[in-house]
């Protein structure tokens, strides 16, 4: 297997204005395609969003054919603007923890359960009573959580048997976008390592995991290097304006991908990512020995592995909070309390800044959906903790999202634990916002690099593409080749008054639950 993290050296007929390579980064709401030249600025970037549905309470999934569709779409709209001659090939990212059940025929039997669906709550819960859920932790380096396909496996077994009859396979996205573009349904390592069901020690299917998942081997992707490329199918090929045969290098998972975008591949950096969700992680050699329960350990190749945590509520809470506090129907508003989110995303954040460091004492806990790290406890629930009658909309707006804030800033503390942090790199749209950067810099006490959204999986993906044609030795040579030298990261420096209000309230927090635990002698249980 290629080693991704090999030493500089340039790989034999690699040289600048050779074409460009699209870097495919398949998301929770969105695909983006980013046409990075080799002779290093972007050439141009393509994003389609697809909706996150929810048709019953806890169930967060995609149509599988709308993904597809977007994906195919993207890629077609940045060929058609570079030139299908200047692509030399494709590599992908995808999001983690995706399953969908699939006919013999290929045919689509379930929905795409995404990592946010939350309805396996109960067989985690028995996981963790039974004492096996530490086990598979260990082993696995997935922590026990509804995202796991693994526990969505056993629910579908109990409670969807009947409607999950015609499945043969089950497919993660990276197996399912493969699919669609090359017509084999494989996965990479990296991927399958975010499955729950993947042995870190021996790189297969542990079987452990495969009797409590209740499938075969056999009804799960192949599993192939990050580095292996298959040639783009002739249908592919007509969907999307590029050669037929054009090599799709597979790429691996977004979070992974995110540290590779940033350059954050070594032991003592730190990448940070805040979109819809958000991850604190950093790339080490090794999984490690303890592996701290609040942290997952994922694979980026054999010889890398990346431990960090996961939040689900990142820039959705935001969403949220000018959805259901400043939408049409809310206080001053004129309609049914759908809202318009695209506008009120900006909304949030001015309101947000009119509010004072640290909100007043009003503390958020952002659990929205079944929150991952640090506590991997889908049963959290949301609340306003302090809530007292001078606390205005813009103090519920700011807790918010310092809320989502402290929770990032808590998993990077973790991480931390596992090797000392020297310096952290940041993406994601979210970040845009200046009042984010400066929250999630003052929950973090250090300084931060944000860099550009082309900076970050999809360029990792493109990285990994780069090694896998043999046009870079490993990664470091990739990142030069694809590194834009009209780029610039935006350094953040915490600012002290900021850094004090996020200590203040994580101290807060702590003490608003010891409060409320006490309170509950009040109400004794039934």
């Amino acid at each position: 297997m290629t080693d991704l993290l090999a030493g500089p050296g340039r790989a034999a007929g690699t040289r600048a204005g050779m074409g460009v390579l699209l870097g495919v980064d398949v998301g929770t709401t969105g695909v983006k395609v980013a046409a990075f030249g080799l002779d290093g600025p972007t050439r141009h970037v393509e994003v389609c969003e697809y909706p996150l549905l929810e048709p019953a309470p806890g169930h967060q999934v995609q149509d599988p054919a709308v993904l597809v569709a977007a994906v195919l779409s993207a890629v077609a709209r940045c060929v058609a603007v570079v030139g299908r001659d200047a692509v030399v090939g494709v590599s992908l990212s995808t999001a983690m923890h995706g399953l969908v059940g699939v006919a013999a025929d290929g045919a689509r039997v379930t929905p795409l359960l995404t990592w946010a669906d939350g309805r396996a709550a109960g067989v985690v819960a028995e996981l963790r009573a039974d004492g096996v859920a530490a086990e598979l932790h260990r082993v696995t380096g997935t922590p026990v959580h509804p995202m796991s396909p693994l526990v969505k496996l056993a629910w579908l077994r109990r409670h969807e048997a009947a409607g999950t009859g015609r499945v043969t396979r089950w497919l993660d996205l990276k197996a399912l976008v493969v699919a669609a573009l090359t017509g084999v349904a494989v996965t990479d390592l990296s991927s399958a390592s975010g499955s729950g069901m993947l042995d870190m020690a021996t790189g297969r299917w542990s079987p452990l995991a495969l009797q409590i998942a209740g499938v075969s081997s056999d009804r799960l992707p192949p599993v192939l290097p990050p580095t292996h490329a298959l040639p783009l199918s002739a249908a592919a090929a007509s969907s999307t304006g590029l050669r037929a045969g054009t090599p799709v290098v597979l790429g691996a998972a977004d979070g992974p991908l995110g540290n590779v975008g940033t350059g954050a591949v070594a032991p003592c950096s730190l990448a940070l990512s805040l979109g819809t969700s958000g991850a604190v992680r950093m790339v080490v050699t090794e999984p490690p020995r303890d592996l701290d329960p609040a942290l997952f350990c994922y694979a980026l190749d054999e010889g890398s592995w990346v431990v960090g945590g996961a939040v689900s509520n990142g820039g959705i809470v935001a969403r949220w909070v000018g959805r259901t506090l400043m939408g049409q129907g809310s206080p001053g508003g004129t309609g049914d309390g759908t809202g318009d989110p695209t506008v009120s995303d900006a909304a949030v954040l001015a309101l947000a800044a009119t509010a004072p460091p640290g909100s007043d004492g009003l503390v958020m806990l952002p659990y929205l959906l079944p929150e991952r790290s640090p506590l991997w406890d889908a049963d959290l629930t949301g609340a306003y903790l302090g809530l007292r009658r001078r606390h205005t909309a813009a103090h519920l707006a700011r807790a918010a999202l310092e809320g989502v804030a402290m929770q990032l800033g808590l998993i990077a503390s973790r991480v931390d634990a596992v090797h000392p942090v020297q310096d952290v790199t940041a993406t994601g749209g979210t970040l845009r916002s200046p009042l984010w950067r400066h929250l999630v810099t003052a929950a973090l006490g250090r300084p931060m690099a944000v860099v550009g959204a082309a900076e970050g999986t999809a360029r990792g993906a493109a990285a990994v593409g780069l090694v896998g044609l043999g046009l870079a030795a490993g990664l470091g040579e990739a990142l030069d080749l694809l590194r834009d030298p009209l780029a610039s990261s935006q350094p953040v420096h915490p600012e002290p008054e900021l850094v004090a209000a996020a200590v203040a309230t994580r101290s807060r927090t702590g003490e608003l639950l010891a409060a409320l635990d006490v309170a509950r002698g009040l109400f004794p249980a039934p």
